[in-house]
């Protein structure tokens, strides 16, 4: 029978460094899970026990950064924002595994010395030092939330006006969406690529992997997979044949429906999600331009297209508000503006993000997104389409941005959209929710130009 110290958390030394160096990169690389995986392979994190381990402690010191970083200010005194980056990446691992996961004796030594030499080697001695004294003060470090709002934040792991703001949206189902952002995430979204593949042979090819696969009903060549999965040595990704897509995401192309030799203007196109899933919609006939003003998202977008085999996409590293001068007006039968947005709906598969979140950011993206629908607006031929979608679930940047096109834009029309999510709150559009359907917030509106 194990001991109880035997049933603590172990994490080896190389674990320990993993993490501080994902936590890290976390701050860098975007989205996290890639933060995750470089720091991973870097340390050769191979046993499926310890990945899984440190995915675990990986994404909940995301989910509770900004309250490990309250704890960080009680003991240090000053914003953990202004300290060394691998201090504060010690103290966010050291705070979360010792308030969270009772560690066993070992996982403390590592915490203590192993941790203090690895950012000693990082940045500066003294900083190491500074840190193996603070571990006594982690140690007995015990939280103590005085207000509701703050008694809120550590129940749902978010800051107080985000809480807020979600029970204006959702009143009673709150809590439910909370739980649903906060749960482990095990299942890896997919979506085969048919100008490669199909649907049952990547399956059967998963189950001889032996790995566990759902199939969504929503979107057909959608694939759900148990993680974690090694992607950088699997034959089905490197050969193009699968590309990582939530099936939220994929359901906008699907709404869009392009057919094969019509040309689609996608405003904000990388990484390619949506630009590759319509290219294959279009059986890889006719034009689609791909906009994108991010130079290291769009060379993914380049890199999953020509690994996917398709031939019909023209990457433009320009403003997409700017591409009617580009391509001209009234050239497209059907545009796709997934606009840049608050990703507010993502915070699930994202969970730092929340603590990064700003409310005040929320009437800034609401007017860039007005100015693209301007743009697509102008490039749309009539009787073509508009897709308006964001990964929000804030009003401003959904329901709110559709009235004002439909004020101002009276030559369109609202395409009244019957599923596969549940409407929005105008009737009409459609949204997708965590706590209801499994995937990422995502809310859609289709407009058509009306013939003149």
């Amino acid at each position: 029978m194990e001991t109880r110290e035997e049933k603590k958390l172990s994490i080896p030394p190389r674990g320990i460094r993993a993490i501080i160096e994902a936590v890290r990169l976390g701050e860098i690389i975007k989205p996290s899970q890639y933060a995750k995986r470089e720091a991973f392979k870097k340390h050769e994190i191979k046993e499926a026990w310890l990945n899984r381990v440190l995915t675990m402690i990986f994404y909940d010191i995301m989910k509770k950064q900004g309250l490990i970083d309250k704890a960080i200010q009680d003991v240090v005194g000053v914003n953990p924002l202004i300290l060394d980056p691998w201090l504060r990446a010690a103290l966010r691992v050291a705070f979360d595994i010792v308030l969270f996961h009772d560690p066993n004796s070992n996982t403390l030594k590592n915490l203590r010395w192993k941790a203090s030499d690895f950012i000693s080697a990082r940045t500066h001695p003294y900083v190491g030092m500074y840190y193996w004294d603070l571990m006594d003060k982690i140690l007995e470090y015990k939280p103590n939330p005085t207000t509701e709002l703050e008694r809120l934040e550590w129940e749902y792991l978010a800051p107080a006006w985000l809480i807020e703001r979600v029970k204006a949206i959702l009143g009673e189902e709150t809590e439910e969406f909370f739980r649903a952002v906060n749960r482990r995430h095990e299942w890896i979204s997919v979506r085969v690529n048919t100008l490669k593949a199909n649907v049952e042979d990547v399956i059967e090819k998963f189950r001889e992997e032996g790995v566990e696969v759902q199939r969504s009903d929503r979107a057909p060549t959608i694939i759900k997979i148990k993680g974690p999965y090694d992607f950088d040595s699997s034959d089905l990704f490197r050969k193009g044949k699968i590309i990582v897509q939530e099936e939220a995401s994929a359901v906008a192309s699907l709404v869009l429906n392009p057919q094969p030799g019509e040309v689609v203007v996608d405003l904000a196109a990388a990484p390619g999600g949506k630009t590759t899933h319509m290219a294959e919609l279009m059986q890889n006939k006719g034009k689609i331009y791909a906009f994108d003003i991010d130079k290291a998202r769009m060379k993914r977008l380049k890199d999953f297209v020509s690994r996917m085999g398709i031939k019909i996409v023209k990457p433009i590293i320009k403003d997409a508000r700017k591409a009617p001068e580009i391509v001209g007006e009234e050239v497209a039968d059907k545009v796709l503006l997934d606009a840049p947005c608050t990703s507010s709906g993502t915070i699930g598969k994202n969970p730092e993000l929340r603590w990064r979140l700003r409310e005040s950011k929320i009437e800034e993206m609401a007017k860039l997104q007005r100015e693209l629908l301007e743009s697509a607006a102008r490039l749309v031929k009539p009787g073509g389409k508009i897709l308006y979608t964001t990964c929000s679930i804030f009003m401003e940047e959904d329901e709110e941005n559709v009235k004002w096109f439909l004020e101002n834009y009276k030559e369109f029309r609202l395409v009244k959209l019957k599923g596969p999510y549940d409407p929005g709150f105008l009737e009409g559009t459609m949204r997708a929710w965590p706590h209801r359907h499994d995937t990422i917030g995502f809310f859609y509106a289709l407009f058509e130009k009306l013939n003149k």
